[in-house]
């Protein structure tokens, strides 16, 4: 296990993403990638009130964990995180966008408090002591835990920190961003404010939107809705050294590249757990196996030459 930030939050080395719920993954495959997830000791369940909206109009992942938590009386055993700021009709970090949609959530989620409730995106028409003065009164009502920042750039991460301090108000214990073999920005001011700060950090994307499972190698053609947007990584000269690169240290250690790009990643500095999902529990395994691989310098070396831009 691992610990969030400062925080009391221990977490297991990979967080499961479940934005596919009620989209890609049906409520029977979803309640048995759950089932799965915490029969393997997973405790981290990443959500938000958007997932999949976007395809289903709908909150569906919300509703199906929710149902999934009743069914199985495991609420008490999870840590539960979910986001506010991108759903239609409840976007931006205001005051009462906040609590109307904390409220909503924790009825969809069948639950009184959220372990982790992340800011999805930076709002930059509300101010900060709003925002966070919103979320401390949540705190002290119990019906949050954690607060995070997802999506934020180092100098509004940096300026929010020094906001909470400031005035007393909560502070941000982690940051969700895109990190990956091939999208490596985080590795800079942003790392530096989260290092820093003595935040944590679940990146998103760990697998580069499916591209860094090795299923799209050699232009393979992938029935996936994210199939465009991964297969454009092999048009650049790093993201093919990173795929050939992966490909040899898997082989050599007789495991799924999925793995092992999601080893690397949980290994680098500020990392606690990196967010992957799954649409049935075949896919999870890989990702499950990752929290057990322990790569050598040596290969952390050759996949981090491999894949710098």
């Amino acid at each position: 296990m691992r610990s969030i930030g400062t925080t009391d939050l221990s977490v297991h080395p990979l967080a499961l993403g479940t934005n596919v719920f009620g989209w890609t993954a049906d409520k029977e495959a979803s309640f048995a990638v759950l089932d799965a997830y915490v029969e393997a000791g997973g405790n981290f369940i990443d959500t938000a009130d958007v997932y999949p909206y976007w395809a289903t109009g709908e909150s569906s992942s919300e509703l199906i964990i929710g149902e999934w938590m009743e069914s199985r009386g495991n609420r008490d055993r999870l840590v539960l995180a979910t986001k506010v700021g991108m759903l239609e009709g409840l976007k931006g970090l205001a005051p009462q966008t906040i609590r109307t949609a904390v409220e909503a959530s924790l009825r969809r989620l069948r639950t009184d408090r959220v372990d982790l409730y992340w800011a999805h995106v930076d709002d930059r028409d509300t101010p900060l002591e709003e925002t966070l003065g919103t979320f401390g009164e949540l705190i002290g009502e119990g019906k949050v835990r954690h607060i995070g920042a997802s999506n934020h750039g180092p100098a509004r991460l940096a300026e929010a920190l020094r906001v909470s301090d400031e005035n007393g108000l909560p502070r941000y214990v982690a940051l969700q961003q895109p990190y990956n073999l091939v999208e490596r920005a985080y590795e800079g001011e942003l790392r530096d404010v989260v290092a820093r700060e003595g935040l944590s950090s679940t990146p998103y994307w760990g697998l580069a939107r499916g591209f860094l499972t090795g299923k799209y190698a050699g232009g393979a053609a992938v029935d996936s809705p994210r199939a465009g947007s991964a297969a454009h990584y092999l048009k650049t000269e790093h993201g093919r050294r990173a795929s050939e690169a992966l490909a040899k240290v898997a082989a050599a250690r007789q495991a799924e590249q999925a793995t092992v790009a999601l080893a690397w990643l949980a290994a680098q500095p500020t990392v606690a757990a990196p967010i992957a999902s799954a649409r049935n529990v075949e896919q999870l395994g890989p990702l499950l196996a990752a929290a057990e691989l322990e790569l050598t310098p040596e290969e952390l070396r050759v996949l981090d030459e491999a894949s710098r831009p």
